[in-house]
């Protein structure tokens, strides 16, 4: 392969196309917002400065990297001579699903698909094209540049070829691929939304402040981020939504969110991305200070 698409230009999109184009593939990075994707370039740059500045690439190989990249806000002209077309748009199954068919419909038949769903179904999506058996999902980290970890999910049928062809490409670009099977919360958000749901639980329940609760597991089991920190990073509206396929999908009350979860996603406290979750977080500021209400 020598040309990638990367549907989305938000957080992960962005990451992915950085992380191909430092790998040296030319890179079609597609966006409906202009803006979002003046404003990927500029978060790509800004990262490739970092690696510059930590000796990890030299100013001129900065330079080539940004220009694998090319932005569109036109699909069918983005996809255009990819060979795999990689989908990081919102978690919204009903926008992944549109974006599938549309693929479809504009790619040449031999194009594998991806998504980059941390939640939703592959064997689903793969449903919306007439080329299931090349539809798989790239669950990659955030953030992209640094974590290894890529979760390859198989749909029910995802061909053998095309999982090989995926696992191979993703160590290609320095990942350490692993190879998962098409279940709610495939395993990294089967295993890791309950530990934060139980976290949230355990505040709602009082057994614990935000910062005790975060510091057991920091001191205690050697994470490098409480869960509940953790939870405003990824989002409190995608752990909610995250929580409830896995409830609907495997029908087991152990999943059901926390109510005080709910609530929070309600009020609109987010997490970063609203400025306020359980912490309060300030552009530019590394200080992390307990939300008013979770002070004692």
């Amino acid at each position: 392969m020598k040309k990638i698409g990367v549907i989305g230009s938000g957080t992960m999109g962005n990451g992915i196309a950085h992380v191909f184009a430092q790998n040296g593939y030319k890179v079609s990075l597609i966006d409906v917002s202009s803006d979002a994707l003046s404003k990927a370039i500029n978060t790509i740059s800004k990262n490739l400065d970092r690696q510059v500045a930590k000796g990890i690439l030299k100013e001129d190989e900065k330079d080539s990297i940004v220009k694998n990249i090319t932005p569109f806000t036109d699909l069918e002209k983005g996809v255009k001579e990819c060979e795999l077309v990689i989908e990081a748009a919102t978690e919204n199954p009903e926008i992944k699903f549109k974006i599938f068919s549309d693929l479809d419909c504009l790619c040449l038949k031999d194009v594998i698909l991806a998504s980059n769903t941390s939640s939703i179904s592959i064997t689903k999506i793969g449903s919306h094209t007439k080329r299931s058996d090349k539809v798989i999902g790239m669950h990659f980290m955030n953030p992209v540049p640094v974590m290894k970890l890529i979760e390859i999910i198989r749909g029910y049928n995802t061909s053998d070829e095309v999982t090989a062809t995926i696992m191979e490409l993703s160590r290609k670009i320095g990942k350490n691929p692993v190879e998962v099977n098409d279940y709610p919360g495939f395993v990294a958000n089967r295993i890791l939304m309950p530990m934060i749901n139980e976290a949230i639980y355990a505040l709602f329940e009082n057994v614990g402040g935000v910062e005790e609760i975060d510091t057991v597991m920091k001191l205690g089991m050697a994470h490098p981020m409480g869960p509940l920190q953790l939870a405003d990073f990824i989002g409190l509206d995608v752990c909610l939504y995250i929580l409830r396929v896995m409830y609907e999908g495997l029908g087991n009350p152990k999943y059901a969110p926390c109510p005080l979860l709910v609530n929070m996603v309600a009020a609109g406290n987010l997490g970063i991305k609203s400025g306020i979750g359980f912490y309060v977080h300030t552009a530019g500021s590394k200080e992390l200070t307990v939300a008013p209400g979770f002070k004692k």
